[in-house]
This record gives structure tokens, sequence and C-alpha cells, in this order.
């Protein structure tokens, strides 16, 4: 049986989400949200730049410098950018650290670890078979379940407004909180 890689210290955040003004206040695009929180605590990016499908940025996390991204490919096949970015930027999958919406938390729920299974999450899925290995951190940002009938896609890709707007707000400033935190002190499990 293989054994699954130790960590790496984190040298690549990827923020998952979809690219577009139309999905920029959505549920699915907590990982863009941490990133852009990140960029803004750092005082800002000089600038982000276009590089292997994904919009990069260089920031100091905690005093370690860091490469952020944010794939310009729809989730689904957000992992053909970032294993494109991490071959040309020679990162291991092990020092990625990828933040993204599970509806399997409940809204201000984030948590952090390394490696793991899917759970149904096609971003993740694409990752995987893009990298060769799900041995790479998370940081899950809870959306919580869809009400009643409505399908995951429907509830994740909706228009966040007023009060629901401000808790995603907070939620990508708990989940950049959990970015640091695994830079500065590794995963929770």
């Amino acid at each position: 049986m293989a054994k699954t890689p130790k960590p790496l210290p984190v040298e690549l955040v990827v923020g998952l989400g979809n690219p577009g003004a139309e999905y920029a206040h959505t549920r699915h695009n907590a990982g863009f949200a941490a990133v852009d929180t990140l960029v803004e605590r750092a005082g800002g990016a000089r600038y982000w730049k276009s590089e292997a499908g994904c919009q990069v940025a260089e920031v100091k996390v905690g005093g370690r410098k860091l490469l952020l991204a944010k794939p310009m490919d729809f989730m689904n096949t957000s992992g053909g950018p970032v294993s494109k970015l991490a071959r040309a930027r020679r990162i291991q999958p092990a020092a990625i650290l990828v933040v993204h919406d599970e509806v399997d938390l409940e809204p201000g729920d984030v948590r952090t670890r390394f490696g793991g299974g899917l759970n149904a999450h096609n971003g993740l899925r694409s990752l995987k078979n893009k990298l060769g290995t799900d041995a790479f951190g998370r940081v899950r940002v809870g959306v919580g379940r869809p009400p009643g009938k409505m399908d995951v896609a429907t509830y994740v890709l909706r228009e966040l407004k007023g009060s629901y707007w401000d808790e995603f707000v907070l939620d990508a400033q708990l989940a950049a909180d959990a970015v640091e935190r695994v830079v500065a002190d590794g995963y929770d499990d």
C-alpha cells in the first residue's frame, strides 16, 4: 500500500471559484474571496498577472512569500491551470493549499486538512486528476446544504445578497485566517 506523502511548507495557495462577474457573489467562489482577502491583508498585490491560465499574485503571509492563484477556468476544469502553474513553478502538490466551498460544513465553519476524499466536489476532482494525487492541503469553507429539494449546483451558484453576502464575506475572512494558521502552524487534521 502506497504511503500518503507528508505536507510540505505551503508555497502556492489556490482559491477555487468561477471566473466572471456573474459568479463573483456566489458560494462557489469562496476560494476566490479568501485569496482576495489575503491580498488585501498583505497590503494589496503590486499587480495580478496572468500565468498558466491563472491570475497570480505574490504576497507575504506570516513573513513567508507565497504565490496566490485563481484559476481562470471554470471550477470543474480548474485542475488544468493549477497543474500547469505548479509544473512551471516547480511546486510539488504537497506544497499546495486549496481553498474551496464545502456543503457538508455549515456557514461559519472553516476547517483545514491535508489530503483526503473529494466529497463529490468537482473542483477537487479536477485537481486530483491533473495533479495525479489528492495529497494537497485544503481549507474547507462551510456553505451549508441547499434548502428543501434545491440541487447543490443551483445553491452554490445562486447570487448572494444582503445578510447572506455579509455572512459570506466574514467566512472569507475566516478562510484567510485558516490559510495564515496553516502557513504558520500546519493543518488541523
